[in-house]
């Protein structure tokens, strides 16, 4: 069996103190711990600099069946390449917010140079059955450099995060290079059909790809096959963990506290493209019409994220002026109706939460999937469930169709599905639940990443026609 290289910004190599892993880790971790494999990156470290044409050589460490490859980057890296333009150009324009890119010429020059370097160092360590996978937006141009320098290896690359159409990703400088280097690769991953479709347009636009079908561009002499993954989670996994942690301390003490009130729960990075000043201002019309105040309250867990980013730091102020208006002007001596946590949450804890909120709300303004509406529905009772309010722009909406779609822009809209959430009959709630875990319960992360990985296993290297 050929060993898988995987490839992406972070590497979580586990050591005594380390904290949970993130998305990309839980979804990867048990798949390449089975197989074995490299998994190479960024390890999270920066320096202060480093002399001019020095490329580093990696740290190497062994866990088990999995070797882990590391480089630092320098301030001026973390800088231009992360700070500057994978996150204050890609993700807000992926996330079609172009009005929060801040693009300075130098970083996508950064971004560039990074991505070169990752693929000097990389390619040394490859073997020639290798099957490399390079995950999400921090490392489009990689596939590219890998090429140059003779890697012949099939390789893919799964963007985890949306694509907007062609004209939206016009708006950040350099796309039209990025969107040529990505094609480097023999198999692209996306997280729905809207997101494959977009790329599909962007690569005929900027890069004289011809769309040979559904799944496949010509590019020059070479086809790149186009495929859909919806990433997932351990469905039931989520569901045992939930239906513990509902008898522990921490969540039976948010019961009581409750007092008989419906809980409406949110758990997000405090992230622009999650929608959260939306979010409190249809929670905000939900209690100024209630008839009577007190029924309901809303745990918004908002964790802290990229405070190196200006968008980011005003979010939070935005964010904590909100909830105090909120609660000073709609609030009673005996009630908070707006409860909001800026800060991590141990995960466990938060499944628990989960399974005793009578509404999920998951608006986020744009997500490539949102596998927190997926945990959601996981977590719950299937005798007593709750209502998942979800963002039609969520990836997850394509699956779970079952819940209560709207736009998150339109706060009345938002705000009376929330309501309705609330008072939805029984029979209703089990109806919808059951629907939403149909579509979830079969799944895995490692099912996921099994199902890129057999694909990979059939491309040719190079990616011949």
């Amino acid at each position: 069996m050929s060993r898988i290289v995987v490839v992406s910004n972070r590497v979580p190599v586990p050591s005594g103190n380390a904290g949970q892993a993130g998305g990309l880790a839980v979804a990867l971790l048990g798949l390449m711990e089975r197989r074995g494999g490299l998994w190479f990156g960024w390890s999270g470290a920066v320096t202060d600099s480093r002399a001019p044409g020095q490329i580093d050589e990696p740290t190497l460490a062994q866990r088990g069946s999995i070797g882990y490859a590391t480089v630092d980057l320098t301030e001026a890296e973390h800088r231009g390449y992360y700070a500057g333009y994978a996150n204050g150009v890609l993700w807000p324009m992926l996330h079609a917010m172009p009005h929060l890119m801040a693009f300075r010429r130098a970083d996508l020059d950064t971004y560039r140079e990074v991505n070169e370097r990752f693929g000097k160092v990389l390619a040394p360590l490859l073997r020639d059955d290798d099957r490399i996978w390079v995950h999400d937006y921090h490392l489009l141009s990689l596939p590219a450099a890998l090429r140059k320098r003779g890697v012949g290896n099939p390789t893919g690359f799964f963007l985890h995060v949306p694509f907007p159409d062609a004209d939206s990703a016009m708006a950040a400088p350099g796309m039209r290079h990025l969107v040529r280097d990505v094609l480097g690769s023999d198999l692209l991953g996306f997280q729905t059909i809207a997101d494959r479709d977009h790329f599909a347009e962007a690569a005929t636009q900027f890069a004289g790809a011809t769309r040979h079908d559904e799944q496949h561009l010509l590019v020059e002499d070479r086809r790149v096959r186009l495929g859909v993954f919806p990433a997932e989670i351990d469905a039931a996994e989520f569901a045992a963990t939930a239906e513990a942690q509902s008898r522990t301390e921490p969540v039976r003490r948010l019961a009581r506290s409750l007092g008989g009130q419906s809980l409406l729960i949110g758990v997000d990075r405090m992230d622009p493209t999650k929608g959260l000043p939306e979010r409190l201002e249809a929670y905000r019309r939900l209690v100024a019409r209630l008839p009577e105040r007190g029924g309901v309250t809303l745990l918004q867990i908002a964790a802290p994220s990229r405070e190196d980013v200006a968008a980011y730091r005003r979010l939070r102020r935005e964010l904590h002026e909100a909830a105090g208006a909120l609660n000073s002007g709609l609030g009673e001596p005996d009630w908070t109706p707006l409860r909001l946590v800026a800060r991590t949450v141990n995960r466990d804890t938060v499944a628990g939460y989960m399974r005793l909120a009578r509404v999920g709300v998951v608006t986020p303004l744009r997500d490539g999937m949102n596998l927190v509406a997926k945990e959601y529905i996981a977590a719950q009772d299937p005798v007593d469930p709750g209502v998942l309010v979800l963002s039609r722009f969520a990836g997850a909406a394509a699956q779970l169709d079952s819940a209560l779609l709207v736009n998150p822009y339109d706060a009345t809209e938002t705000s009376e599905a929330m309501q309705r959430a609330v008072s939805m009959p029984l029979e209703e709630r089990r109806e919808r639940w059951k629907a939403g875990w149909a579509a979830i319960a079969a799944t895995s992360p490692e099912r996921w990443g099994e199902t890129f990985l057999n694909e990979l296993a059939m491309m040719e290297p190079a990616g011949t026609a």
